[in-house]
């Protein structure tokens, strides 16, 4: 696999649910939790799960457009999510977004790009399949705890 297909990130432990997410040449993002588990001083990683959709989309969509040589103008998203109760733990239950695009008129390869685009969306079409992930857990001398 090429560097292009893998990437790393590190994620930190400011303070109570406070991290720091540190994207390496990309800069830093602070995350926690909403109140009362949280501050509230950034975004939790549900919603950055939601971004990422909403994101993803957005640039699938003018991929989608520009590929047929269309100039669709402003792309924008929103995106709502839903949290819900499974197995008496909380998960995203469902995305809801909504894509708005500014001059749809002008674009005649429209009805193409909308029946192609969502296949090219690395985020949702990974998140609507499944996603494996693998866990281990160590202490800080690299001794696996599990």
């Amino acid at each position: 696999m090429s560097d292009n297909n893998q990437f790393s990130i590190q994620v930190q432990l400011i303070e109570d649910y406070l991290f720091k997410i540190d994207f390496g040449e990309f800069g830093d993002v602070l995350t926690d939790e909403p109140p009362p588990l949280g501050g509230g001083e950034g975004p939790n990683p549900a919603r950055l799960v939601a971004a990422a959709v909403g994101n993803c989309l957005c640039a699938s969509l003018l991929f989608s457009l520009r590929k047929q040589k269309d100039s669709p103008g402003q792309v924008s998203a929103t995106v709502e999510g839903e949290l819900e109760r499974q197995d008496g733990r909380w998960r995203i239950g469902q995305l809801n977004v909504v894509l708005e695009v500014e001059n749809p008129q002008n674009l005649p390869h429209l009805s193409t790009a909308l029946e192609q685009f969502e296949d090219f969306c690395v985020v949702t079409q990974s998140i609507r399949s499944g996603i494996p992930v693998n866990v281990r857990v160590q202490d800080a001398t690299g001794k696996p705890l599990q």
